[in-house]
């Protein structure tokens, strides 16, 4: 069992420490401190040779030191054993990075398989051969890393840009996560998964797969084997998925726009969904990043939703009185930090300094989720993972899938089929 870190009330808690060091960067990068990402996309001989590279490799040690400064700092503030984790964070790192290379492979990127597939499997290895060692156990830390990413993350989500995805991109997306949620947690409640379990799962298969499951988790504060356990489905069922959707699309001359928003409203990981686009055609894989990315967008959204609606129905189910203070008390601090870096950079920044930064902000977030997984697969072994609830989440997951595939494709056709508007011109 891996030690719990210890947890500071007020402005030194975790939720606040991770809001801090994400403010922090986000600072640092927009007064010009911009430190060079490495590469990790490889697979042909200039790629291979570039990831391996002096320089790049150079650039990753100098990245690594950063977050180790910086999550050490937040440590200090937490109260933990800072000696220990200084030990213990350069492994971590090592196989988070490793896990990004692998993942960075042209034939793996081709078939949808995320970094965060091989980070879980590393730090798999380690716990389900080895074990993690005491003076490892201090820096495996999955919701510290998780909840700075998330406050990253909310960088990223532009309610401009969901606005600019396109009306029918949005509307399918709200229509789509609407019902499959619903039906998602309808079979898991069915199925006797619990609500925890059960919000992670809905969240994921109605969202955007791994990233949706991360904010959700960290929204409800939930256990980290089940986003583990959430996040393999995900990965596990899109990668056949990304193969048989353009398959059924040209067999069956499905319209190509209709088939590529039914793509992007269904594949759960935005890789695949643009691959699966691509072997359909150029106007299929548009609509499908149009779709996918009106989704990604709503996240921020969910998270704040999911955050309050369990944070009143905690307050239900143990009979407290859910008063204001008892709402903030309870009420998640790090979504708050998401949210406002959101709102930030949507309404308070100039748009060309918005898009100058999202390169670097999309690698850093990258980074914590990579820190993220790896302690995950650090903290469970594969016995407790496949016997979690008896394999009823899985099928709550692919039930819902099920309803998604079908759900999808009549709102795509219904939507960008020239049934209720105009064909859209893609």
């Amino acid at each position: 069992m891996t030690a719990k870190p210890p947890r500071p009330a007020g402005l030194r808690s975790e939720d606040w420490v991770a809001v801090w060091i994400g403010f922090f960067l986000l600072a640092a990068v927009l007064a010009g401190v911009r430190p060079p990402l490495p590469s990790f996309d490889w697979g042909s001989a200039d790629g291979t040779a570039a990831v391996f590279a002096p320089s790049n490799l150079a650039d990753s040690l100098l990245l690594g030191l950063m977050f180790l400064a910086l999550s050490a700092a937040g440590i200090a503030l937490m109260g933990g054993r800072l000696g220990l984790f200084a030990v213990g964070f350069p492994v971590v790192y090592v196989l988070a990075w490793l896990a990004l290379v692998a993942a960075g492979h042209a034939g793996v990127k081709y078939w949808g398989l995320e970094f965060v597939l091989f980070a879980l499997l590393f730090g798999l290895l380690i716990s389900n051969t080895i074990g993690v060692p005491y003076w490892l156990r201090e820096a495996v830390r999955t919701e510290y890393y998780i909840k700075t990413g998330l406050v990253i993350l909310g960088a990223g989500i532009l309610f401009r840009e969901i606005l600019q995805a396109g009306f029918l991109g949005l509307l399918q997306a709200l229509l789509v996560i609407i019902v499959v949620w619903y039906a998602c947690f309808y079979f898991a409640r069915k199925l006797r998964v619990d609500d925890e379990f059960a919000t992670i799962l809905a969240t994921a298969v109605s969202i955007c797969g791994v990233s949706a499951a991360i904010a959700a988790c960290g929204a409800i504060q939930g256990d980290r084997k089940k986003l583990s356990y959430v996040t393999s489905l995900v990965l596990l069922v899109a990668a056949p998925m990304m193969v048989v959707m353009p398959w059924i699309v040209r067999h069956f001359e499905i319209p190509e726009i209709v088939g590529g928003a039914w793509v992007g409203g269904t594949i759960d990981t935005s890789g695949a969904v643009v691959a699966a686009g691509e072997l359909v055609g150029e106007t299929a894989m548009k609509a499908a990043v149009i779709v996918k990315f009106s989704q990604n967008a709503l996240i921020g959204v969910a998270a704040f939703a999911l955050s309050l609606w369990w944070t009143l129905r905690g307050g239900n189910q143990t009979g407290q009185r859910t008063g204001v203070r008892v709402i903030w008390d309870r009420f998640p601090k790090f979504v708050l930090g998401f949210m406002a870096a959101s709102v930030v950079f949507s309404f308070l920044l100039q748009p060309s300094l918005v898009a100058e930064t999202s390169g670097i902000f999309r690698g850093l977030r990258t980074i914590w989720f990579a820190l993220a997984f790896t302690c995950i697969g650090l903290e469970t072994r594969v016995v407790e993972l496949l016997g979690l609830e008896e394999g009823r989440p899985a099928l709550a997951f692919i039930g819902a899938q099920a309803v998604n595939v079908i759900w999808t494709l009549l709102v795509a056709y219904l939507l960008f089929g020239g049934v209720f508007f105009p064909v859209p011109d893609l």
